[in-house]
């Protein structure tokens, strides 16, 4: 079981990893496929910076937990993604932004997946 958990957690952290490095060498590429405009100046700068660190940051991290075996890394990783979600609920029922439930959706589960391997490798590992 902690195989296959292992595998489907390994994907999206690929993917985060890719997200990543592509706002830092297409910031305009993939600011389009998250259906964001691209700011400019100081704004752009920030843009890019804060969703590079957030992005490698959690593939990063849950690469590392994969790696070494070590639940204690899928831990930054759920915050991130958990935190992200919670965000956009705030966003959308404090501040007028739109409710993105596609992107919410895969945040919650991805945190949910990690959480249960998060569970199993610190049963495993006792």
């Amino acid at each position: 079981m902690q195989g296959l958990l292992r595998i489907a957690a390994g994907i999206p952290a690929t993917v985060f990893l890719v997200v990543g490095l592509a706002w830092l060498v297409a910031p305009g590429f993939v600011s389009g496929q998250m259906r964001m405009p691209l700011l400019t100046g100081d704004g752009l700068s920030t843009q890019i910076a804060d969703l590079a660190s957030f992005f490698l940051t959690l593939g990063g991290s849950i690469l590392i937990a994969l790696v070494t075996g070590r639940a204690l890394w899928l831990y930054p990783a759920i915050l991130l993604l958990t935190f992200g979600a919670a965000g956009r609920v705030i966003a959308w029922a404090a501040h007028g932004a739109s409710l993105p439930p596609d992107m919410i959706a895969v945040e919650v589960v991805v945190a949910g997946l990690l959480t249960v391997l998060a569970r199993k490798m610190a049963t495993d590992a006792a």
